[in-house]
């Protein structure tokens, strides 16, 4: 996933951040890069949330403290900095003394980076710091990296990372959540953090941070669970019990490349919830045998020890190739490969220096509520391109963006009949988007389908962990 960093606003929410994520996942599906300069779509069939604000930060975590096993004594007050951020996981920690106290500072070019303490459960990470002097105010920005990366690319801690800030008299207090992004969890080790530029005040805050947590009980369970119609397979490896959390290790199998197979709920035998749209971490994705295998971690809240089995709730996302056909034709149908879409094409025409495609959209369901058909019409904005049809071959199916200079990704979309779901796209041929030496029997009208296939949740089905 990309550098993501939350705003600061959020940390003014009296709910853990973890749950404004969950509703984020709950509503935005992932989706492919098909368009150059393609803004998100909305999923149609499922409400959308739009997504938190972003604070450009980067990070890189590090520093030296001489004690590793180093425990806060005030579990109270430290209890509160993270009621501050909404971070009921640090809340419990420091209760139970399990968060270590950090206390080297570094200023540089008139800044100053102190770290405060830090905890590792599951696979949570936290670090608490407080940054101050030659700052303006307002948002504040870091550029960093962990473990001595110097890009981003690079760096798997910035993967499913979020920052938390708040104000304070004298400056800025932050924390940086991170999840643990390799498959084997290390109980004791050390974190370089690196700080590149704070709000354009550049200079080297360097940390060792130390993180360690109690041992891990692991279950292993190996059950798995075969979808016939689907032609996808779920394999449950095992369940890691920390001091306040969970985190299950799943595997999904899949002949298509970009499907998304998830668990999106858990509970126990008792109906205790476990976990509703928490995000995952990749750690592991194959091809084998032409099947797609990838391997996650999902943090889920603490098993109670006495339970003896879970009920998983999984769901699937499929996504589709485009696809396309040559305006040499007045009229034609784009048909979906793996649901009962299509886009019915009546005409082409080009009127000055617009050209105008009238189509029906078949295959949805009938009366559809006005959120939802708002978002049909914002999504065939963006799900239409034209492509010239010499250059089609150079769109990278692995990361397909248009070649510029010839291809048009945006349109504007008009109603004509709601009811038969009747609409005309209309590209403006003298936009900022072009293509060269344009003419109809040359250009390739291209559409995709993903946005409008609504998530499937699958049959729900029962691990045991009595084995």
């Amino acid at each position: 996933m990309d550098n993501k960093y939350m705003k600061s606003s959020i940390n003014k929410i009296e709910v853990p951040k973890e749950d404004v994520f969950n509703a984020i996942d709950e509503g935005i599906k992932r989706e492919s890069q098909t368009k150059t300069k393609k803004p998100t779509k909305k999923k149609l069939i499922i409400s959308c949330v739009a997504a938190a604000s972003i604070c450009g930060i980067t990070f890189l975590s590090g520093f030296f403290i001489p004690s590793m096993n180093q425990v806060l004594a005030s579990a109270p007050f430290i209890g509160r900095i993270y009621e501050e951020f909404g971070d009921n996981l640090g809340v419990e920690l420091a209760k139970d003394e399990l968060v270590t106290e950090l206390g080297e500072e570094i200023t540089q070019n008139g800044v100053t980076v102190k770290l405060k303490n830090a905890y590792f459960d599951g696979d949570n990470v936290s670090i608490i710091g407080h940054v101050s002097g030659n700052i303006e105010k307002g948002e504040v920005h870091f550029d960093v990296n962990f473990e001595n990366n110097k890009g981003d690319k690079e760096d798997s801690w910035l993967n499913n990372m979020s920052t938390g800030i708040h104000e304070s008299e004298d400056g800025y207090d932050f924390q940086w959540k991170l999840k643990y992004p390799y498959g084997e969890i290390k109980e004791d080790f050390t974190l370089p953090v690196s700080i590149h530029n704070i709000n354009g005040i550049k200079g080297n805050w360097s940390f060792d941070v130390p993180i360690k947590q109690e041992i891990n009980k692991t279950l292993m369970v190996n059950q798995s669970k075969f979808y016939k119609d689907e032609e996808i397979k779920i394999k449950i490896d095992e369940i890691n019990v920390a001091r306040e959390t969970s985190n299950i290790i799943f595997e999904t199998v899949s002949k298509y490349k970009n499907d998304y197979i998830d668990i999106y709920k858990a509970e126990d035998e008792n109906g205790k919830e476990l976990f509703n749209y928490k995000n995952n971490t990749k750690l592991s994705t194959l091809l084998k045998d032409d099947n797609h295998y990838n391997i996650y971690r999902k943090n889920i809240n603490k098993i109670d020890k006495d339970i003896k089995s879970i009920k998983l709730y999984p769901s699937l996302s499929i996504s589709e190739t485009p696809v396309q056909e040559t305006l040499n034709k007045t009229s034609f149908i784009l048909e979906s490969k793996r649901t009962d879409f299509e886009i019915k094409v009546n005409n082409v025409t080009e009127e000055g220096n617009k050209l105008i495609v009238d189509y029906n959209f078949k295959g949805l369901k009938e009366n559809l509520s006005k959120d939802k058909f708002d978002i049909l019409a914002h999504n065939l904005s963006y799900s239409f391109s034209l492509v010239d049809k010499y250059f089609i071959n150079d769109i990278d199916p692995e990361n397909p963006f248009l070649p510029k200079g010839h291809s048009i990704s945006r349109n504007n979309v008009k109603l004509i009949d709601k009811d038969n779901y009747h609409f005309q796209s209309v590209f403006e041929l003298d936009g900022e988007e072009k293509i060269e030496d344009f003419s109809l029997e040359n250009t390739i009208l291209r559409f995709d389908f993903t946005s409008f296939i609504e998530n499937k949740k699958l049959e729900p089905f029962t691990i045991d962990l009595s084995k």
